[in-house]
This record gives C-alpha cells, sequence and structure tokens, in this order.
C-alpha cells in the first residue's frame, strides 16, 4: 500500500470511529475492551493521534517528545481530538514520507510506518466503537487493507505474543487477499513469523476466513474467521 492510502484510511476511518462513539454516547461499553467506556476509547485514540503529530516533527529521534493529554470531560475531548487529529493528517500530508522519526519498535521509525500504525490503529478502535454501538457487521475492511494489518501485527508488533507458554506453529490464511503466514510460538521467546507461500503447510492450528475476519483475529475482535486444530494454541496467544 502506498503513504497516500494510509493517509486516506486515517482519516476516514477515524470519520467512522467518531460517527459511532458520539452515537453510542460517553458512558457506553466497550465489550472489546474491557473495563472501557466510550469516553475512554475516544481520549485514548486523541492521545495517539496527539502524541503521533508530536513525534512526526521532533527534532530528537532517540526519544519520544513530551505528550499532552486529552481533556477529561467529553464534549472538550471530542473538540480536542479534532484539532490533532487534523494536525496529524496535515503532517502525514506535507511531510517527507521516508523521514526518520522516534520509534518504540523497528519498522516504524518513518513519517510512512507511523502512517500505516494509525490506520490500523484507528480502523481496529472503529471496529471498537461499533461494538459500542452494538453493531457488529456493517464493516468490512478491504482485502489488501486488511492483509497488510494482518502483516504489520505479525511481522511488527508480534513482541507481545512472547508472552505466551504455548509451543506450536499457527498459519494464518487470509483466503480472499491471497496471503498467508506461519507463526512459530516458543515459551517466554519473540515468535517467528514468515510468508507462507503454500497454505496448506502442516501446521499445529490454522486461523482461516476473509482477510477482514483475520485481521479482526489477530487484534482479539470478534471475528468470522475460523479456527482448525489445536484451538488452545490459539487461544493462549495474549491479547494485545
Amino acid at each position: 500500500m502506498e503513504h497516500a492510502d494510509f493517509v486516506k484510511h486515517v482519516r476516514e476511518q477515524a470519520a467512522a470511529l467518531r460517527e459511532a462513539a458520539v452515537a453510542a454516547g460517553p458512558e457506553a461499553k466497550v465489550p472489546s475492551c474491557p473495563g472501557w467506556t466510550v469516553l475512554d476509547l475516544v481520549r485514548h485514540i486523541a492521545n495517539v493521534h496527539s502524541r503521533v503529530a508530536e513525534i512526526l516533527v521532533a527534532q530528537d529521534i532517540t526519544a519520544p517528545p513530551e505528550f499532552p493529554h486529552a481533556p477529561k470531560q467529553w464534549d472538550e475531548s471530542l473538540e480536542w481530538w479534532d484539532a490533532r487529529l487534523a494536525t496529524l493528517v496535515d503532517r502525514f500530508a506535507e511531510l517527507d514520507q521516508d523521514k526518520p522519526t522516534w520509534t518504540f519498535t523497528a519498522g516504524l521509525g518513518t513519517v510512512r510506518g507511523w502512517a500505516r500504525r494509525q490506520a490500523h490503529e484507528t480502523a481496529i478502535h472503529r471496529v471498537d466503537a461499533d461494538l459500542a454501538l452494538g453493531v457488529d457487521s456493517r464493516l468490512i475492511f478491504d482485502p489488501g487493507f486488511a492483509a497488510d494489518g494482518i502483516d504489520e501485527r505479525l511481522t511488527l508488533l508480534p513482541g507481545d505474543f512472547g508472552r505466551t507458554t504455548a509451543s506450536g506453529t499457527i498459519l494464518f490464511h487470509a483466503a480472499d487477499a491471497g496471503r498467508a503466514w506461519t507463526m512459530t510460538l516458543r515459551p517466554g521467546r519473540t515468535p517467528d513469523v514468515t510468508p507462507a507461500l503454500d497454505a496448506a503447510i502442516h501446521t499445529d492450528a490454522v486461523v482461516a476466513g476473509t482477510a477482514d475476519a483475520v485481521y479482526r483475529a489477530v487484534w482479539n475482535r470478534p471475528s468470522t474467521a475460523v479456527i482448525t486444530g489445536a484451538h488452545e494454541l490459539v487461544e493462549a496467544l495474549p491479547c494485545p
């Protein structure tokens, strides 16, 4: 996917997230994020967007800059988010996509890397807002975007999978995108993740479905992906 595609997704998914959040209301529970209300969700995504906007222009790329925090009141938090999101999108559009930035993990340390991260961060939290509203099926992610999100989650953000005590190999197969990945788990270690050229290879467990379904599954959101083989191996994956 191109940088401009990620920026477009940030804008569109944020608009959809905001619409669902306002419709659900600040006190609504977010079932996919236990303990959160919609206000917590909005403050979280507002803080993330604000922090990334600051990271993009920070002169020191060896450490994160100082970060402000979203207001605690509903109306103020929405207004604050609107302003910070506009700044983030403007910076994504204006800055050289290859400009180095501070990063917390390898692969994110450019403007483009952060645009990719924010496109998927916002999309997954859009799912959360829809679930808070009681909507679970209206959103179908484009196969290319969803497959990119699976790839990012498995290859660039696999560290928390290392908390599992399980051992074995899982195949993730996004059928409509024609892509698959194998993840080999070992207790206490960051898993090995590789593209699977043959989706029929032997593994201990398989998570298969549309790219949309597998995308949601790897982020531990409600999904229509089908799990076969060692269910307990998939269930042992830590929640992000």
